[in-house]
């Protein structure tokens, strides 16, 4: 393209080939003209004035779209649909009169978008099952290892590094059982006709509403669908497109969950994403590694969660059978929607890999835990000197006055937690010893059911979907 002209970042920048392939022209109008093939042979089949030598050639010229030629057309008819009519007739003279026979702009116009999106939908669920496959594997591999936990983003007690990636793999088993009924539930909008009354093929078939009613079902079954809306305007119902971006605002949501959170521990040194060789962090600062590849993911997400509100309004401002006012709208929110979480799950993939993934500083994350752990082990200590006889009420007073002053210590000074010493110090009141305080500040004593949650979450949730679905080889490289 020239470089005088806008080019969309997806194409340049973001999206997989395989992705942008699915909304591009070819795919487009090679399915237009699949979708005549189709109707060509349900009305052959069904008795009208249609011949197997006028199907054959529509088959046998899919693919050979002259473009010159259906813009020259559409600039003379200022109409998409029939500029590809006649482009297609040209080279299918014989079949030239019954091309579009009965059928609507939307026909081929909506019936491809539902196919589009089908096909897309299937690309996105590959990917979101090899990144749930990824984490998942993460996950298992570090559920022993204990970090701090958060809430209100102030440490709280302990978690492990495998538990929290459960987390972030959840959500995506949920946008996965989405996905998987959304697929599911995609119907072909059929040939309805101009306001969705099939009046048009009443007056083909003389009447014959059974004729009118398998036409539907043949053009379904050749396209992969097992069935069609049951009633519709001129359109389908474009709460379909709402329903479908929706599935992937939340494959977006459940990916910004995970960036944010990636960036968060890796400015706490815990964690990093790839940083390759020669990758420049910072034109200015030359020893930093910021996390760019989880900014983008965050960024990405933010752009296709506001993109919903598209297909919402259009949904609702559709008035009585149709308008266009989706036309525009629907033709660049849909698209970048599918494009958008493309780049996601690409970027997921690569940061998730297992062999070139992720970077996990474990001495960092047990030195920052053993920062934090005296305060969260005092509730342990006081019971343990209730045991031996003390007062809970006089422990507690004394345990919150040396964890104040420990406190101070950390935060106004600068220097260690001591709260451990400042407790033996006072043998009489907490009656513990150097080599009981040591048993109980073992970080693993307060993970709970941590790596028992990870492998029971792995065996019941994880597993059975990745045996349902397989896994696929895919490997995404970061361009920029």
């Amino acid at each position: 393209m020239s470089n005088q002209s806008y080019e969309s970042p997806f194409c340049t920048r973001y999206a997989s080939k395989e992705m942008q392939y699915l909304f591009s022209a070819d795919k487009k109008f090679t399915t237009w003209r699949k979708l005549w093939v189709a109707l060509a042979r349900a009305e052959m089949e069904l008795g009208l004035e249609v011949t197997q030598a006028q199907v054959d050639e529509l088959a046998s010229h899919i693919e050979d779209i002259d473009y010159d030629v259906a813009a020259a057309y559409e600039k003379q008819f200022r109409h998409d649909v029939m500029a590809h009519v006649h482009t297609y007739g040209d080279v299918c003279p014989n079949a030239k009169g019954i091309i579009h026979l009965g059928a609507t702009s939307c026909y081929v116009g909506d019936n491809t978008d539902v196919i589009i999106m089908r096909d897309a939908l299937y690309v996105v669920k590959r990917k979101l099952v090899k990144v749930i496959s990824q984490l998942a594997a993460f996950a298992d591999k570090y559920k022993a290892l204990p970090c701090l936990a958060y809430t209100h983003l102030q440490p709280a007690q302990l978690t492990t590094i495998g538990k929290r990636a459960t987390l972030w793999c959840n959500e995506l088993l949920m946008d996965l059982e989405d996905l998987d009924f959304r697929i599911k539930s995609l119907k072909l909008l059929g040939s309805k006709g101009t306001t969705g009354t099939q009046a048009s093929f009443m007056e083909l078939f003389e009447g014959d509403t059974a004729k009118v009613k398998a036409l539907e079902e043949k053009i379904a079954k050749e396209m992969g669908f097992d069935a069609v809306v049951p009633v519709s305007g001129q359109t389908y119902s474009r709460k379909v497109d709402y329903q479908v971006c929706s599935v992937l605002a939340g494959i977006a949501q459940s990916a910004m969950k995970f960036s944010n959170d990636i960036r968060l521990m890796q400015s706490f040194k815990e964690m990093e994403e790839p940083f390759e060789k020669s990758q420049i962090g910072s034109s200015a600062m030359a020893y930093k590694r910021n996390p760019m590849r989880d900014e983008r993911i965050t960024s990405l997400a933010r752009y296709v969660m506001c993109d919903v509100l598209n297909p919402a309004f259009t949904a609702g401002t559709q008035w009585f059978e149709r308008t266009l006012d989706d036309s525009a709208n629907k033709r660049i929110s849909v698209a970048e929607a599918f494009l958008g979480v493309d780049a996601i799950l690409n970027i997921m993939l690569n940061v998730t890999d297992p062999e070139n993934g992720f970077v996990v500083y474990d001495k960092i994350i047990t030195r920052r835990v053993m920062a934090e752990l005296p305060f969260m082990a005092t509730e342990n200590i006081m019971m343990d000197a209730v045991k031996k006889g003390g007062n809970r009420q006089e422990l507690h007073e004394r345990i919150r006055e040396l964890s104040m002053e420990a406190g101070k210590r950390v935060k106004q000074e600068g220097l260690d937690n001591n709260l451990c010493e400042l407790i033996l110090a006072e043998p009489d009141m907490f009656k513990i010893t150097k080599e009981e305080m040591d048993a109980i500040m073992a970080p693993e004593n307060f993970i709970g059911r941590c790596p028992q949650q990870v492998e029971e979450f792995i065996a019941n949730c994880v597993k059975p979907v990745l045996d349902a679905n397989g896994v696929s080889d895919d490997k995404a490289e970061i361009n920029v």
